[in-house]
């Protein structure tokens, strides 16, 4: 019996494809993940997941703690409908379970041991913030590899793709400027005497080196990337430009007003204080361009002496 050559071609070609259907595996820090298909109702129970997923274009069945993502985060804007599943620190496995998730997107210090969620559904655990850990590389693996997870690869490239090409026309706006020259501290203030000062090893170090600015801060914060700091120290940036991140703490104008410790600084005695909005400094790979976009306007725009 003769074979048709182009049959037996055929069936090899066939032999080459991807079967549909076929698991998918990838490793994380709790171990394994193999999926079946890519899914559609996922769990996130950190920020900087649930900001991933945004930027994915999928939103997820339940996040943590979603009424501080509104203030905190604030973009991508989590849509209504979204179920609470908790705190960070410790969700609820009863409100997970009950969303019937087909993925669960946690981190090792945020939420409980892997194996508990496993329980309950497929779990990806990937820490950005962690000892030792560059967070804006973690951040982009987190995006790229739930890209693949979710078979949305090329909506994680785009948005790396418009990330890089924000920071580098938002640097060329600070060079056009000439306003490069000075140092910069980023800080939150905790109360009207503390302050939280970001250091080189944070997510917000990525901006400031995309924008050819230099970090007021030289020494390592903590594994998130700060340091609290009493408002007296804030004076080691005395050549700097102090950059005040929103939200602020009730009455805080009114206090600092009456402050020895800040109406001698020389960034406020030469109005070179800075108000930006909101960005998450433990987020995924967005803060970085929402901080860069409002960084850059604020310096153009120029500074004032004091917060209000």
């Amino acid at each position: 019996m003769s074979t048709n050559p182009k049959s037996l071609l055929l069936g090899a070609l066939l032999l080459l494809l991807p079967i549909a259907g076929a698991a998918q595996t990838w490793q994380h820090e709790g171990g394994t993940l193999t999926l079946d298909e890519p899914p559609e109702r996922i769990v996130a129970l950190n920020w900087a997941a649930t900001e991933t997923l945004l930027l994915l274009g999928i939103t997820p069945v339940g996040v943590a703690d979603m009424a501080g993502y509104a203030t905190w985060v604030q973009e991508p804007e989590l849509p209504e409908g979204v179920a609470n599943v908790g705190t960070r620190v410790a969700p609820s496995l009863e409100a997970i379970a009950e969303l019937k998730p087909d993925l669960i997107v946690t981190s090792t210090e945020m939420a409980p041991a892997a194996e508990l969620l496993e329980r309950i559904a497929p779990t990806y655990v990937i820490s950005v913030y962690k000892k030792g850990a560059r967070p804006y590389d973690k951040a982009r693996e987190m995006l790229t590899t739930l890209g693949e997870i979710t078979s949305r690869k090329d909506r994680a490239e785009a948005v790396l793709a418009d990330i890089e090409q924000t920071l580098n026309q938002q640097r060329k706006r600070l060079e056009q400027a000439g306003i490069t020259d000075k140092p910069v501290a980023l800080v939150n203030f905790l109360d009207d005497r503390h302050v939280r000062i970001y250091a080189p090893n944070g997510l917000f170090q990525t901006a400031l080196e995309s924008l050819g600015l230099t970090n007021a801060r030289s020494d390592p914060g903590n594994y998130w990337g700060f340091s609290a700091i009493g408002l007296e120290s804030v004076a080691d940036a005395s050549n700097s430009r102090i950059v005040v991140i929103e939200p602020l703490v009730p009455g805080l104008a009114d206090s600092l007003a009456n402050s020895p410790f800040w109406t001698y600084l020389p960034p406020v005695r030469d109005e070179e204080i800075y108000r930006i909005p909101a960005a998450w400094p433990f987020g995924g790979v967005y803060p970085v361009k929402r901080l860069a976009v409002a960084l850059t306007d604020a310096l153009i725009e120029g500074g004032s002496d004091n917060v209000r």
